[in-house]
């Protein structure tokens, strides 16, 4: 397979000063001459000749090509591929080679936005409508577990190798933003959204899964020309006919990791107390008031509402 052949052109400065003076210059000077020395001979002669010299100037003229920078131009000699130029400054090359534009600048897109050609009027001179891209909507898939989420990922990228981009795809654009989105549906399909057993999740991993996702995408676009320089996930949440009971899910696994810290703390407290008890010899306990006085600290610490304290006014026993 053929790759990008780049090539440095010859300064467009002194073939432009040329192409002036054989366009205007020479056409001039031999009309002139002709005219002063009234000979039907030079007169002839430069007939001939002005038309010539202008012809080769104003051709020689549709060599030059001025390229700012991060763009390039890929050279075509009929149909034949000859080089590409990605330098920017003035240059002259073969008149007869056709100059094709590309940009060679990062660009960013989101997933699932759309692009709106360019319109223009029916005689192809005035732009109506310049080309744009819509906001990107939420692709909707099912991950690992076939729950139905949405997601969306913004990718950056460039143009790295000007002949593929031109020549191995046919829209390298419209290609970039087809292959991004199929990847980014196949990275979906196979890591769950959340993960109870620490596996690789979507939303628990974040960094691995966008390398996995720009890794994903590179390996698609490596036939097109184009780096892929970073794709990172810009939206996931659970669809909306699923949203509610997975939000009551997560709560319960909230109030569930809560309960469980709330009672590792007040076995703890009870511990410290009836230890505390035990060696400052304050109060002699048997197993029956023992279980009483761990179930009491039990539900006063381990209760959501606050406890109304009961005073004893009896004896320990009564």
């Amino acid at each position: 397979m053929e790759h990008e052949s780049l090539i440095t052109p010859r300064s467009g400065w002194i073939p432009l000063s040329v192409c002036l003076i054989l366009t205007i210059v020479i056409p001039i000077v031999l009309i002139v001459n002709a005219n002063l020395n009234e000979s039907d001979l030079t007169l002839e002669l430069a007939i001939l000749a002005s038309p010539v010299s202008f012809l080769i100037g104003f051709i020689g003229l549709f060599g030059h090509m001025a390229i700012a920078p991060n763009q390039g131009r890929v050279l075509l000699l009929f149909g034949e591929y000859r080089g590409s130029v990605t330098s920017s400054g003035f240059f002259w090359v073969n008149p007869f080679y056709s100059k094709r534009k590309i940009s060679l600048r990062v660009r960013n897109f989101e997933t699932g936005s759309q692009s709106t050609p360019e319109v223009r009027d029916p005689t192809g001179q005035k732009v109506l409508q310049a080309k744009g891209r819509s906001a990107g909507r939420p692709s909707k898939v099912n991950d690992r577990d076939g729950n139905p989420i949405e997601i969306s990922a913004v990718v950056v990228w460039k143009v790295v190798d000007t002949f593929e981009v031109l020549f191995e795809v046919d829209d390298y654009e419209d290609y970039v933003a087809v292959q991004s989105e199929a990847a980014l549906r196949n990275l979906a399909s196979r890591h769950p959204y959340d993960s109870e057993d620490h596996a690789v999740s979507l939303r628990g991993n974040t960094t691995e899964v966008c390398d996995q996702l720009q890794n994903d995408i590179q390996d698609r676009l490596g036939k097109a020309g184009v780096e892929v320089i970073e794709a990172r996930i810009s939206h996931l949440a659970y669809a909306a006919e699923i949203a509610a009971a997975m939000l009551q899910r997560q709560q319960a696994h909230a109030v569930v990791a809560a309960r469980t810290k709330i009672v590792e703390g007040a076995v703890g407290m009870v511990q410290m107390a009836l230890d505390q008890l035990a060696a400052e010899n304050i109060v002699e306990l048997d197993d029956e008031r023992r279980a009483a006085m761990v179930s009491n600290l039990l539900v006063v610490l381990c209760g959501d509402r606050h406890t109304q304290p009961v005073i004893n006014t009896g004896t320990l026993y009564q």
